[in-house]
């Protein structure tokens, strides 16, 4: 992981901390235009980071990003969560199926998924639907892993909700 994501993660850390306290939009540093909204780990890899605010271009240089478009982790539908492939999402190379994503709220609630299968789809005709349907999530990123070039397809790993713990 890059120097500049390492540090934006510490930085991360302490907005995630404040929106733990109940502030609704903790930015990380003054000129943020983004903001943590989630944690996401993957327990059997000893993954973690924190999961920013609509996933534009800032947002993704620090970290993975929720797409507003798409519903919170553990609503009905599809939430879709986005990152670099050379960073924050490089252990999606890894992930099994039967392994878990473990979504953790401000609130303290943890979202449980299990990974259910991965798919390499084109970035226009991806097929993720975020409405409708039960709570599912996508994690997205660039494929193919190790390319220094930006390409068409994505990876998408998919995960069904298996369980909420408040």
């Amino acid at each position: 992981m890059t120097a500049k994501a390492e540090l934006s993660q510490i930085l991360l850390a302490q907005a995630w901390a404040r929106a733990q306290n109940g502030e609704t939009t903790p930015r990380p540093w003054g000129w943020a235009d983004t903001w943590p909204v989630a944690r996401i780990s993957a327990p059997s890899l000893g993954e973690h980071a924190i999961v920013l605010a609509e996933a534009g271009g800032e947002a993704l240089a620090f970290g993975p990003a929720h797409l507003a478009v798409s519903p919170h982790p553990g609503d009905p539908g599809t939430s879709i969560i986005a990152a670099h492939r050379d960073t924050h999402f490089a252990f999606l190379r890894e992930v099994m199926p039967g392994d878990e994503i473990i979504i953790e709220h401000a609130d303290g609630r943890r979202s449980v998924f299990q990974i259910t299968h991965t798919q390499i789809v084109h970035a226009e005709r991806s097929g993720i639907e975020p409405e409708g349907g039960p709570a599912r999530l996508a994690l997205v990123t660039c494929w193919p892993f190790g390319s220094l070039t930006s390409g068409p397809e994505r990876y998408v790993v998919w995960a069904e909700l298996v369980d909420e713990i408040s």
